[in-house]
């Protein structure tokens, strides 16, 4: 395990609107506002896109994902960390459970998702903290390296 410790900054209430792809306009909002690591949930609607629910053989690197779309609209409720690469860019790692008509899927939203009508999100800034996503060959990932720090201040 590894690990890493920051402080709570700013809070943000961000509505996302209807087309608004997830994750790409919460990495673009962070990026405006200069928040480099936070924790941000969402709930709302979404679809269309895809959510990657697995490696097709969990045996193989790096893995192949398997992807399901996402048909019609379905209520979410996700949570994701967001962590920059090492040039800096917000990166968000987001997990969803996505439900329509009795139906769950869960999954990774990083292939991207609309928002269907409205999502609403809360993204806690972390301060002080020193996590980089860095790529990690085995894999494929970008994987979260805890007192690693980016190159942008």
């Amino acid at each position: 395990m590894k690990a890493t410790e920051g402080r709570v900054g700013r809070v943000f209430i961000i509505r996302l609107e209807d087309g608004d792809v997830v994750p790409e306009c919460i990495e673009r909002f962070a990026e405006e506002k200069g928040v480099h690591h936070g924790q941000a949930v969402l709930i709302g609607g979404l679809g269309p896109g895809q959510v990657v629910v697995g490696p097709r053989d969990s045996e193989s690197m790096p893995p192949e994902p398997m992807l399901l779309p996402v048909d019609g609209a379905h209520e979410v409720v996700a949570v994701g960390v967001l962590a920059p690469t090492e040039t800096g860019k917000p990166i968000l790692h987001i997990h969803g459970a996505l439900g329509r008509s009795g139906q769950t899927m869960t999954g990774c939203l990083r292939p991207g998702v609309e928002t269907w009508v409205v999502a609403e999100v809360v993204l806690y800034e972390i301060l002080n903290a020193k996590a980089t996503r860095i790529p990690d060959e085995r894999t494929g990932f970008s994987l979260l390296q805890p007192g690693v720090a980016n190159s942008e201040p």
